[in-house]
């Protein structure tokens, strides 16, 4: 990994600096992309944007910021640069330049000739950055960078950008996304915080560790992201066929990988319904949106079922005497700490059983876990 700290004054960044809103944005002689397609939209407030320029005005710094340096697509090319960080601060400056908006009525053409200048010489701390994509990854998940912080797929877009991630951004990244359209009820988080890409392609790549960095290093460079936009399509749409009763309870469903395990199975949707409405109203169950894989895959770890409370765990102890009515042999008899037995349904809770002190016993521990692993 190289990197190279360079002073760039704030003529030579504004210089050729052209918004083409949906296709981009550059500076720098056209050679710097301020906003490539994979990019967060400007997200500063006005408070934000004008202390950056009042920070120019009064000579005092800024944070410095990260280009990555591109290589020459062909021989004989220039290098070329994108914004990894500070792309609010570079925006906020050229702009001003530019004349898009004032500052308490003054654009920068109402300056006078001198502090246009001084604006024109401040000189910017920039790290030039290049490298490996791993390299370039785990670098700039180390140093996560100052300002607005770079969640870890707004990264990722950076070191494995291309055509894939551009047009990805096109269906998952943007306001008023398709993705979002499609399946704002059933997701969490943000489109323009990569929120949706990144959890469309963990499920695509089946949700393994690296599985996200494996998959867009495969595909950085197709032509299109149309496979996975037309698998996440397929993903709500089995979810909308198989929960037809909407509840809020399901944006906060990991619906990929049920998809992924399940869409080929046959399901009776109307015993699927009662079963998640009867759950639905069940005091012992914690996670309500656990309750969907659990129908589907019956793990009742997915329900955090509500547990016994010390008043019930203590009544059931004295109940017993401290005995555990599970052991045999030397221990049958055998009085046991509190501390040392564990609550137990009698009746199982899947089989109807409350989690009420009439349903409480204590089992010691060896028991209750030979227990647990039937």
């Amino acid at each position: 990994m190289k990197i190279e700290l360079k002073e760039i004054t704030v003529k030579a960044l504004t210089d050729g600096f052209l918004d083409s809103a949906e296709a981009g944005v550059v500076a720098y002689g056209g050679k710097l992309d301020i906003r490539p397609p994979y990019q967060r939209e400007f997200i500063y407030k006005d408070k934000q944007r004008n202390a950056v320029i009042d920070s120019l005005r009064k000579d005092f710094p800024l944070n410095v910021m990260y280009w990555a340096v591109r290589p020459p697509q062909k021989k004989g090319d220039a290098e070329t640069y994108e914004v990894i960080d500070g792309q609010q601060r570079t925006l906020s400056i050229c702009q001003y330049v530019n004349g898009d908006y004032s500052i308490d009525g003054l654009a920068f053409h109402n300056l006078q000739d001198d502090q246009q200048a001084q604006i024109l010489n401040y000189k910017l701390m920039v790290y030039f950055c290049s490298g490996t994509d791993s390299e370039k990854l785990d670098w700039f998940r180390t140093i996560n960078i100052a300002g607005e912080e770079h969640t870890d797929q707004e990264l990722r877009n950076a070191v494995y950008a291309g055509p894939w991630t551009a047009d990805a951004k096109r269906y998952f990244s943007r306001t008023g996304c398709p993705a979002y359209g499609l399946a704002s009820d059933y997701m969490q988080g943000s489109p323009i915080r990569q929120d949706y890409l990144e959890t469309a392609i963990g499920w695509r790549s089946g949700g393994k560790e690296g599985g996200i960095e494996e998959f867009m290093s495969k595909h950085q460079h197709d032509a299109n992201a149309t496979p996975l936009w037309q698998y996440f399509q397929k993903v709500i749409a089995w979810v909308k066929a198989t929960f037809p009763e909407y509840r809020k309870e399901m944006k906060s469903v990991d619906w990929g990988p049920l998809y992924n395990q399940f869409k080929d199975k046959e399901f009776d949707t109307d015993k699927l319904e009662k079963r998640v409405a009867d759950l639905m109203m069940d005091d012992d169950v914690q996670e309500k949106s656990g309750i969907y894989p659990f129908v589907l895959d019956g793990d009742e770890r997915h329900l955090n079922i509500r547990a016994f409370s010390d008043k019930m765990r203590r009544e059931a102890y004295e109940r017993q005497k401290g005995k555990c009515p599970a052991c045999t042999g030397s221990n049958k008899t055998k009085k046991w700490a509190i501390d040392d037995m564990e609550a137990d349904h009698i009746k199982p809770w899947s089989k109807g059983g409350r989690t009420d002190s009439k349903n409480c016993r204590m089992l010691c521990k060896d028991c209750n876990r030979r227990k647990a692993g039937k």
